[in-house]
């Protein structure tokens, strides 16, 4: 068996090569059927769950009764509390504070889009990056910051 390096390639000896493909088994329709099995299983066993045990019903939702404080999950607490401070330039219109909620998230989403392009630092180690490091850092306190206000409020 030869193994000589060869430019950042390890070549096989066609005796290997050729033992390792009659080894080896097909993907198809061996492996296909193999997960399609699993699949079919793990479906068997969440259906007949769901028929033994179904899930509570509930009493139906009134359009008419809306709750006392309705809040979103935590992960869109960030964006609700934006959404909320944008309550604040209502002075400018009716159409502003919902505008100014949207525009900031998109705004900050495009920046992170954008980030890697508007950055010209060829380095990679942080403490040499110190602007984009620092931007970063800045997003992230005030993403936890909304958050944490949004949960409190």
């Amino acid at each position: 068996m030869e193994n000589r390096y060869n430019g950042g390639i390890a070549r096989m000896s066609a005796k290997l090569e050729k033992d390792w493909r009659e080894e080896g088994e097909p993907f198809f329709p061996n492996h296909m059927l193999d997960q399609g099995m699993v699949v079919f299983v793990t479906l068997a066993i969440l259906v007949t769950l769901v028929m033994f045990f179904p899930a509570p019903m509930e009493p139906p939702a009134d359009p008419f009764e809306t709750p006392e404080h309705i809040k979103p999950e935590w992960y869109f607490l960030s964006a609700y509390q934006a959404l909320k401070v944008a309550e604040y330039f209502s002075f400018l219109g009716a159409w502003a504070p919902k505008a100014l909620g949207i525009l900031m998230q998109a705004v900050g989403i495009l920046a992170l889009i954008l980030l890697p392009f508007l950055d010209k630092n060829p380095e990679r180690h942080p403490r040499k990056r110190p602007v984009v490091i620092g931007i970063g850092i800045l997003a992230l306190i005030l993403l936890a910051a909304l958050t944490i206000w949004g949960k409190l409020s």
